[in-house]
């Protein structure tokens, strides 16, 4: 057998031989890349075979070197690799288009097709079958074969060729039309350079050339184009293997058809209406907008609303040529989602008659930030008010408890007057919580943030709940098994929660069951929801739900609102929503409301979850607790307050107390105290907020002759209006009004034994 093969392959080698010198004289590209790649298979078949019958038994083909050598002198890419497609050797040209990462002709083929690892199966496939397999796949600047042997010793042999347009084709004289190749699913296989041209990069799929559109009209459409969009007429044939071939062809001016403008094709939203508002046309744009099914007999008025007169008096008025602005702000009638649209009417004269071309905009974006605009400001200044509102209070109501508190500890229990004193002292602490709930609601309250575990806490809030929602309604709590910790003020946020309990409960007189469920969620992309975007990261969620009378849709965006309130007369008073609104949002989280009449309501509170991230030390702040009268105490106090009744109390009780006091109404009457009787001073008690010098200032100036000197501020306003003030005078803390007697002595004798 090795004979006959060695008297037959002389022969076949000298053909082969032939080809490769006739190759070198022909003129085409395509005929001399064809004669070279059909000889340097015959000759590789030869030494495929000569290795075959010259194998040594157990070893390995002597002649191999020989073939590397002679693949290599290929101008193809010619890759051997093994039953498994690993690659065993590549020639120079190949090597030249490797990879490092390319360890597999999959790898290879990935890089040079679409679906190129689809194309090394199939071709696997067929030379199992047959022996060999070739396709050929289109490209970027032309098209790439791939061809595959299977050998006799179970490797592979891959040839890669890629074919160029000729220069005669590619510089004729007229331009070619852009085209695209298009598989079944519409993902883009080949664009040609006409196409990349016009479209300005490499396209993937229908979607990034023709924007939203479902499928490619038969006429004009606009194409997304390197210059923005461009009408184009499109033409589609059918291709092989389920591909489509799209041909594009740019218009400068619409399409024209029996000598009109295309109405339908236009990329403004129109409608044409008569003098009595019935709508006669409607592009496709405008029906797109207006997402309506339009019939002969429709109105405008059965679209839109919200012009505040009748609708048919504005278009009677435009028509007649009346008036010379007709831009208004209208309101789809739509139960979906709330749309807003600008119409402007334009007058056209038709013989004896007259109507009007309608030009919509969407205007729903603009609408929504005017009205977020709105809604700021005016929370902002209902904010200022209550905020200026409350410090005014707290100062009334420091001196009112105060010197409540100066009178009980004159009179015992039996004294006729003690139960006089106790109601005056209760009803200044609920003057004090209805002020905290001012304060909240313009997120001006003192909070102390704690990681707080909402699983514990939920639980132990429960029982209060339960006695809060009464026999005739059920509350059931879920939590979530592995829900993150958050960072807030324990107390406020029970008090967020008991708000939106209460209001669920008076929500349902006739009994039912409020679910409270508890989760975390993880934000892969922004949420946008009521005007507010709620940025990517991890949440915890609280969900209060009633099924109650709910809500109507036009009340929803009132809720919030201090002093709003669907209850009774002396029911409620408004405050309990605003409340929790201010905290939510001080806290840094969200609060959304959804209700349906008639079925419920459910509040949804979103927090960021704490993630273990290092947080700032808080600012110290002095913590009330009750002391003895009879305790005394020994030291100097400056008490630095504008508030004459505030003063008062705040001195007697000092004084009591055993400590000198040394007053000032002002900032500068506390400098001037200081500079010209240099008194020892053991603790420094001012206000922040006073006329002309405020209290940090004064106190940063007096620290030059008493570095050392403790500093108890005390404010109607939140500490953190001025909290980088203070953060900046160390040995302070700060006490809020309104304070009671025990609450003011222990934060001084605190101080006063700082310094002993």
């Amino acid at each position: 057998m090795a004979t006959l093969f060695q008297r037959r392959a002389l022969p076949i080698g000298l053909a082969a031989l032939a080809l490769l010198g006739v190759s070198a004289f022909v003129p085409q590209p395509l005929l001399q890349i064809s004669l070279i790649g059909t000889a340097a298979v015959i000759i590789l078949g030869l030494l495929v075979l000569r290795l075959r019958y010259a194998k040594p038994a157990g070893g390995t083909s002597s002649n191999l070197p020989i073939v590397k050598a002679l693949v290599d002198q290929e101008k193809s890419e010619q890759i051997l690799t093994n039953s498994d497609g690993v690659i065993l050797y590549a020639n120079i040209a190949a090597q030249a288009h490797l990879k490092q990462r390319d360890k597999t002709v999959s790898d290879v083929a990935k890089r040079r097709a679409v679906d190129g690892e689809g194309l090394v199966q199939r071709l696997l496939d067929l030379a199992g079958d047959t022996g060999q397999g070739q396709e050929t796949v289109p490209q970027r600047d032309g098209s790439l074969s791939v061809r595959v042997s299977r050998l006799p010793d179970g490797t592979n042999h891959w040839i890669f060729e890629t074919f160029h347009p000729s220069a005669e084709h590619s510089q004729g004289a007229s331009p070619r039309l852009p085209m695209l190749t298009v598989g079944r699913s519409g993902t883009i296989l080949f664009m040609n350079a006409a196409a990349r041209n016009l479209l300005g990069e490499r396209k993937k799929t229908l979607g990034d050339v023709f924007g939203d559109w479902s499928g490619i009209p038969s006429e004009a459409t606009m194409v997304l184009t390197a210059k923005g969009e461009q009408q184009c007429l499109v033409a589609e044939f059918e291709a092989t293997a389920g591909r489509r071939e799209i041909y594009l062809l740019p218009t400068e001016v619409p399409v024209v058809r029996e000598g009109a403008v295309l109405f339908d094709e236009l990329p403004v939203a129109l409608l044409k209406v008569d003098r009595d508002g019935k709508v006669i046309m409607a592009n496709r744009t405008a029906r797109g907008l207006l997402d309506s099914q339009l019939t002969d007999d429709t109105l405008l008025s059965d679209l839109l609303e919200g012009l505040g007169r009748s609708i048919a008096d504005w278009l009677a008025e435009a028509a007649s040529g009346r008036g010379g602005h007709h831009s208004e702000f209208l309101r789809l009638k739509s139960d979906e989602k709330e749309t807003f649209v600008q119409v402007s009417l334009n007058r056209v004269v038709e013989g004896d008659t007259s109507s009007l071309i309608a030009v919509l905009s969407d205007a729903t974006e603009l609408k929504s930030l005017e009205a977020q605009f709105v809604q700021s400001q005016k929370m902002q200044a209902i904010g200022q008010l209550a905020g200026g509102v409350a410090h005014d209070f707290n100062n009334l109501l420091t001196a009112i408890s105060g010197h409540c508190d100066l009178l009980l500890l004159r009179h015992d229990q039996g004294d006729p007057d003690f139960a006089d004193l106790i109601q005056i002292n209760q009803n200044a602490n609920r003057a004090a919580a209805l002020v905290g709930q001012l304060l909240a609601f313009s997120r001006k309250q003192n909070l102390r943030p704690e990681i707080v575990d909402l699983r514990n806490s939920l639980a132990d809030l429960t029982h209060l709940l339960n006695r809060l929602v009464g026999e005739k309604i059920s509350l059931s709590l879920s939590n979530d098994p592995v829900l993150p910790a958050i960072r807030a003020d324990k107390r406020q946020l029970e008090q967020v929660l008991m708000n939106l309990v209460v209001n669920a409960r008076d929500a349902m007189p006739s009994g039912g069951e409020i679910r409270v469920v508890t989760e975390g969620l993880d934000l892969i992309e922004p949420m946008e929801r009521d005007r507010v975007v709620v940025p990517v990261g991890k949440y915890v969620s609280i969900s209060v739900t009633d099924q109650g009378m709910g809500i109507p849709q036009d009340k929803l965006q009132k809720v919030f609102e201090p002093f709003y309130t669907t209850k009774k007369t002396g029911e409620g008073t408004g405050l309990g929503l605003s409340t929790a609104y201010g905290i939510v949002k001080q806290t840094g989280g969200y609060i959304f409301i959804d209700s349906t009449v008639g079925e419920g309501t459910r509040f949804s509170l979103m927090f960021p979850a704490y993630l273990g991230e290092g947080e700032a030390a808080p600012v110290e702040t002095v913590q009330s607790a009750a002391m003895e009268p009879s305790v005394s105490h020994s030291g100097v106090v400056m008490l630095v307050e504008d508030e004459a009744p505030v003063r008062s109390f705040a001195t007697r009780a000092l004084k009591m107390r055993g400590f000198t006091v040394l007053e000032a109404s002002s900032g500068e009457e506390a400098l001037e105290l200081l500079e010209s009787d240099h008194p020892k001073i053991d603790v420094f008690v001012t206000d922040v907020i006073m006329p002309g010098i405020d209290g940090p200032t004064w106190v940063r100036q007096a620290r030059g002759s008493y570095p050392d000197v403790p500093v108890i501020f005390v404010s109607g306003y939140a500490e953190d209006s001025f909290s980088d003030d203070q953060a900046r005078i160390t040995h302070s803390s700060f006490l809020p009004k309104p304070f009671s007697l025990s609450d003011l002595t222990e934060a001084v004798s605190s101080k006063v034994k700082l310094t002993k």
